[in-house]
């Protein structure tokens, strides 16, 4: 992980973009006022996604399995589908 300033990435964007896309690093860009930016790989961040959306789907299956041992489970017939 590499910290720089503002300054010095607006002079190195090219070299710390490349870092990022070929090193995986990640690039945290300091500002005034701590309103800091991290430049990543679109690789990382599409695996961060990924990673985010499949727990918030662990978790929803997580308290569905809680609400059934509660017994709060609706039985419901299945739907016949004919073939056209």
């Amino acid at each position: 992980m590499l910290a720089i300033n503002y300054s010095t990435m607006r002079n190195n964007l090219k070299s710390y973009c490349d870092q990022a896309t070929d090193n995986n690093e990640t690039v945290i860009v300091t500002r005034k006022n701590e309103k800091n930016i991290v430049i990543i790989s679109l690789e990382q961040y599409n695996a961060m996604m990924k990673a985010a959306q499949n727990a918030e789907y662990l978790a929803k299956v997580d308290r569905s399995i809680e609400q059934l041992e509660q017994g709060e489970g609706k039985a419901h017939e299945l739907i016949e589908v004919e073939d056209e």
